[in-house]
């Protein structure tokens, strides 16, 4: 099975909502106008009922199907609709019209993609359960898909199973890449405040340099990873922030670190957390500084549930072609609150080919408008198969 016909018709339309959602670009919960562009568009669709406000301002919409031979099962489906505090740096016709802010991780590619399959799907109804649209905010940093959880979405919507989409640039466009287990990384940010003795440049001597002893715990930090953790498990220590001084002739007395640890396993996780806390304390004490290190927990590991993976993957082959289809894909050390959603449900994440287009979170990046027809049709076609009488 191809890519769906009525979504070929819909392309343009679908594109066309893409194009306004990504000109108007919103961060974290305060997705408003996003929120409720969607909720108008579900209503109109017909949807069998259209809840905003779960997870502070996701949108819920309900479609039930009314093929012969009816199951009381429930399939989810949902896409992000946070933007980037990013500079946008593309002219397009529909760029950013807002100043610092873009959508550069293409969640406007996939909320109209799941509006173009809420529209066909709330059309046709060709399938015998009930599919749950899920439209979250907050997925770039604010754990929108856990208040959703919390807020007892899984519960009130009484669903079984939960799948989620992401495109990938460098990936074929409208391939598809998907593997079972850990697929995305848990993120832990960490910080490290240094304290130290700061004085005159002239006379290191008689204070105690933060500045050296924090390039001495970065140096320190990028051994865990080399030296602690087995070769063939994966984790990442960087540090994206060093904050000390303000004058070329004064040392300072403070200094900040920050960055993030992370890792697929959770053996590896609370590795990473404890010789970090032994690298920082220990090198703090070598110099005579003091030094505090908090990390906090983010997002868990992306874990993809056996069964739906291999459904999910058949579901793509059939609209791309089993040879487009990457069942054995290596896993992206990148985070993702959709790892709540498979906490509370099985279900699995999939990834389609944006193409060769800038990366995300890129200024430059952009959702590719071709991708549409196979995203959406992959929507469809999960529901219409796992639901299929």
């Amino acid at each position: 099975m191809p890519i769906v016909n009525r979504v070929a018709d819909l392309h343009g339309e679908i594109a066309a909502w893409r194009h306004d959602i990504h000109a108007h670009p919103e961060l974290l919960y305060d997705v408003h106008r996003t929120a409720a562009t969607v909720a108008a568009q579900l209503n109109a669709f017909g949807c069998d009922e259209v809840v905003p406000g779960i997870g502070r301002t996701g949108v819920v919409g309900v479609i039930k199907g009314n093929r012969p031979g009816g199951t009381s099962k429930v399939i989810a489906l949902r896409a992000d609709m946070d933007a980037l505090p990013i500079q946008e740096a593309n002219d397009l016709p529909y760029k950013s019209t807002v100043p610092g802010k873009m959508h550069a991780c293409g969640h406007d590619g996939h909320t109209a993609m799941l509006l173009g399959a809420a529209k066909y799907l709330a059309e046709t109804r060709n399938f015998a359960g009930t599919a749950v649209v899920i439209f979250q905010p907050a997925e770039e940093g604010g754990a929108g898909g856990r208040a959703m959880v919390q807020d007892g979405m899984m519960e009130r919507f009484a669903i079984n199973e939960v799948y989620g989409m992401h495109n990938f640039p460098g990936l074929p466009l409208g391939a598809f890449s998907i593997r079972s287990g850990p697929v995305m990384a848990a993120t832990d940010n960490l910080t490290v405040e240094i304290e130290g003795v700061g004085g005159h440049a002239a006379r290191p001597h008689i204070a105690i340099d933060p500045i050296l002893v924090g390039a001495q715990i970065v140096s320190g930090l990028q051994s865990i990873v080399s030296r602690n953790v087995d070769p063939v498990e994966a984790a990442v220590v960087s540090i994206c922030t060093f904050q000390a001084g303000n004058a070329d002739n004064v040392i300072p007395q403070t200094a900040l670190l920050r960055g993030t640890a992370r890792s697929l396993k959770p053996q590896v996780r609370e590795l990473l957390r404890k010789r970090i806390a032994e690298v920082v304390e220990g090198t703090a004490r070598l110099y005579g500084a003091k030094a505090n290190f908090t990390l906090r927990r983010g997002y868990p590991v992306l874990s993809n549930h056996e069964r739906e993976t291999a459904f999910a993957a058949a579901v793509a082959g059939d609209v791309a072609g089993a040879d487009r289809v990457d069942t054995d894909m290596a896993p992206v050390m990148g985070g993702e609150d959709f790892s709540y959603m498979l906490e509370a449900r099985p279900g699995a994440f999939i990834f389609v080919g944006n193409g060769d287009s800038p990366g995300l979170h890129h200024p430059r990046y952009n959702f590719n408008d071709d991708v549409i027809p196979y995203g959406t049709s992959y929507w469809v076609r999960l529901v219409e198969t796992a639901m299929a009488a």
